[in-house]
């Protein structure tokens, strides 16, 4: 933990007492968003100290040539940087023609924060003294409407506590924005056309290169004493910026509010002809429902959501106020709607890592939402991936592969490559893995075997194909082997035999022959225009085959485990308990030569394969290799902590598995790794509910049924959460005496607990 600001709340990220120097970091953590855009928590009025300026909207991307000292071939020709977007949240507000400014305030008093995650919006309050020595109160509430996804909605109250004031609300749009994150300072944004009517503004902007059209739009009502006041704005247009001017004599204790409406339309959703037009009807639309309207509206969208995907904690404040906003920041990245859109690991929070998929979404993400929406969405995630095929078989020309053998991109915004550093590009083959076995999982989960035969089966060949021409077959060995790559853990670079992607690349090949198998018996139409398109011959198959069953595995005899790389033993093997409070994080103080010689795992790597393949390894060698990698284990990734949390469970160490929980599932919220001012970590964040439901809850599917092997943090006084499984909706109970399951649907469902059978009846409370 490495700041402990955030007030302990059930429901909301609290912040109490303005301090300059958290402002980056709760810019991140009180982020919003609604799948269609979001922006981090800036302020809405004029702030000259450090900040982060974030609008982003999904899907828009610009491709910023590859910057490196040493160009080598196969490099991805650019690095996809998330965008920030033209600025429509912006208020300034002059007050006896002093800006407010809470960088120069000569006080600021009561301020607090509020991300209400109950309800989906964000607010903030204070008293500011003004250098004029003005003192006024401020209130401000904003959100970004899930309903209606083009839209945000601002609210801003400014109260003259001490005398009358010439209060001036200055509403703007700007598309002359720059990225925190480039490579080359280059101009992302070329702004078409400014123009406005009445009370709104529209800018028109394009993204360069990727030809996003885009319309930033807004208008504005003000009111005085929340009674509408008609004033004509002066209005200000440049080539860049639209701002109007509303100037009010405000009387000491009266409100003087501005209600601002703003947001984009996107070619991506529309013709980009109609991008204003299409704004207006927008507009329309929400100045017709009015601020408080729209908000109720909010409120209602996120109680339909939170009534599937909540998880209920009692006795634990901080654990419950962090998975819930966990579950709430995934749900403002992604809601499923769009095929064509992904979860990026910043979400719509920050710019670092760029692209917006990762292999974090098969892994980590498509089981949450699969359990909290329902299969469409998670076959939505996988379409993305078929959609994405031709250009990873294009992505694995370029490296030299041959005959449709795909190498999925490590980030990717259209499935073309787009990451710059070489031991992730070149040597982080795994992902590949994650791909095929959320295939895998998919169906495990939902029961949902056409996917495979219409989709999934041609990404499963162009997979096995890559890994077959991957290995490389050792005489000295006399099996097959991997070289040159990287695993999960990306504190070891260019290895041989990383037994995570030994073990990927065997399965997949196996789990592709399987599946062939079954398309081409049960599905002849699908196999037969598959075959007609893949080309697949006996002959391929039969040398799949012989690699899967040949592959070399490290193994060491002495501590009986698999070894994460050949080598591994050579380290200096200290563990972190013995490593100086002073060193970490490592990837901060180390150099790079340094953390490559060391022993240190950023991530669960060989554990990543015990929690993919569990049925396939006993308990008692998951407790082996646990006991024996963990130590190592420096957990800066955002992903280690919920796999370590979910073995810990399996291996009933509670306290660890509750320790590591709490580290998942506030790892922004008190920032472990030092860098939440950076923005969140979205995709770990479904980690966090996994810790709980398969960790805690021990829900597994076995034998197409749910399995569950209840457990209770001593800390917890009992949990629930909700499952969609198979279009039927089971809340678990756990407590400290007993576990509690209720069903929804008219259909009975077998599930097994502790081993035992268990019938569960629609709208009967069964006790255990």
């Amino acid at each position: 933990m490495n700041q402990d600001y955030i007030q302990p709340n059930n429901w909301s990220i609290i912040e109490e007492g303005f301090d300059a120097e958290r402002v980056k970091s709760s810019e991140s953590l009180f982020s919003i968003g609604n799948g269609a855009m979001g922006q981090r928590a800036n302020f809405e009025e004029q702030y000259t100290g450090e900040t982060f300026q974030g609008s982003y909207i999904a899907g828009v991307y610009y491709p910023d040539k590859t910057r490196v000292g040493w160009w080598k071939n196969g490099y991805p020709e650019y690095f996809a940087k998330v965008l920030n977007a033209p600025n429509w949240i912006g208020i300034n507000v002059q007050i006896n023609d002093e800006q407010l400014d809470l960088n120069s305030c000569t006080s600021v008093t009561d301020f607090r924060r509020e991300l209400n995650m109950k309800e989906g919006w964000l607010s903030r309050s204070f008293n500011a003294t003004l250098q004029n020595k003005v003192q006024v109160k401020v209130a401000v509430k904003r959100f970004l409407s899930l309903e209606y996804d083009e839209v945000g909605a601002i609210k801003f109250d400014i109260t003259p506590i001490n005398t009358d004031a010439k209060i001036t609300f200055q509403p703007y749009l700007d598309s002359g924005i720059t990225n925190e994150d480039t490579n080359w300072d280059d101009k992302f944004w070329d702004t078409l056309n400014v123009s406005h009517e009445n009370h709104q503004a529209f800018i028109e902007a394009k993204t360069m290169k990727t030809d996003f059209y885009t319309c930033t739009f807004m208008e504005s009502q003000v009111f005085i004493n929340d009674k509408s006041v008609l004033i004509e704005p002066n209005i200000n247009a440049d080539a860049s910026l639209a701002s109007f001017s509303y100037e009010y004599p405000v009387k000491k204790g009266e409100t003087y509010t501005i209600n601002k409406f703003g947001g984009y339309t996107v070619d991506r959703n529309h013709d980009k002809r109609e991008l204003v037009s299409v704004a207006k009807e927008a507009l329309k639309t929400v100045k017709k429902m009015g601020f408080k309207a729209l908000l109720d509206n909010q409120k209602e969208a996120w109680s339909k959501i939170w009534e599937m995907s909540d998880i209920t904690i009692d006795g634990d404040v901080k654990a419950q106020q962090g998975i819930r906003f966990n579950i709430f920041q995934l749900n403002q990245t992604y809601l499923g709607k769009d095929s064509t859109l992904n979860i990026g690991p910043k979400g719509f929070t920050g710019e670092k890592y760029g692209g917006s998929t990762y292999w974090d979404t098969e892994a980590y993400c498509i089981p949450f939402y699969m359990a909290t929406k329902d299969q469409q969405v998670a076959r939505n995630l996988l379409k993305y991936r078929y959609n994405h095929l031709e250009k990873a078989i294009e992505n694995a020309e370029k490296l030299g592969f041959s005959n449709g053998a795909a190498l999925y991109p490590m980030v990717t915004m259209n499935g073309e490559e787009c990451h710059n550093e070489w031991e992730i590009t070149f040597e982080e083959i795994h992902r590949n893995g994650a791909i095929a076995f959320a295939i895998f999982n998919y169906y495990r989960y939902t029961g949902d075997y056409s996917y495979i035969p219409e989709m999934g089966l041609e990404v499963l060949i162009a997979i096995a194909r890559f890994w077959q021409q991957r290995a490389t077959f050792s005489t000295d060995k006399n099996q097959y082997v991997i070289l040159g790559v990287t695993g999960p853990n990306e504190y070891e670079n260019n290895i041989n035999n990383n037994w995570y992607t030994n073990y990927l690349a065997k399965w997949c090949i196996e789990y592709a022959l399987e599946t062939i198998d079954k398309v081409k018996e049960g599905y002849h139409d699908d196999y037969l225009r598959i075959e007609g398109k893949t080309k697949i011959t006996h002959e391929e198959l039969h040398t799949w085959k012989k690699v899967a069953e040949n592959m070399y595995f490290p193994y060491s005899e002495k501590h009986q485990v698999y070894l994460q790389q050949d080598g591994f033993l050579d380290k200096e093997l200290i563990t972190v308990e013995d490593l100086p409070k002073t060193d970490r994080p490592i990837n901060q103080k180390w150099s790079w030569d340094r953390i490559l010689r060391s022993p240190y795992i950023k991530q669960a790597d060989v554990l990543q394969g015990f929690y993919f393949f569990e049925d396939q390894f006993s308990t008692e060698e998951l407790k082996r290799h646990f006991d024996f990698y963990e130590p190592f284990t420096v957990h800066e990734s955002s992903l280690s902590p919920c796999v370590h949390s979910i073995q810990a469970a399996k291996l009933d160490q509670m306290d660890q598995a509750y320790t590591f929980y709490l580290r998942t599932s506030r790892l922004d919220l008190d920032d472990y790794n030092k860098e939440v001012e950076e923005g969140l970590h979205i995709t770990s964040m479904a980690g966090t509910w996994m810790s709980i439901v398969e960790g805690f809850g021990g829900m597994r599917i076995k034998n197409d049924m749910l399995n569950f092997e209840p457990r209770i943090p001593k800390q917890w006084e009992a949990y629930s959460f909700k499952v969609n499984f198979r279009d039927q909706i089971l809340k678990v109970t756990i407590s400290q005496n007993e576990t509690a399951f209720e069903l929804e649907g008219q259909n009975n469902l077998d599930i097994i607990v502790n081993n035992k059978q268990v019938t569960i009846s629609p709208n009967n409370l069964v006790k255990i």
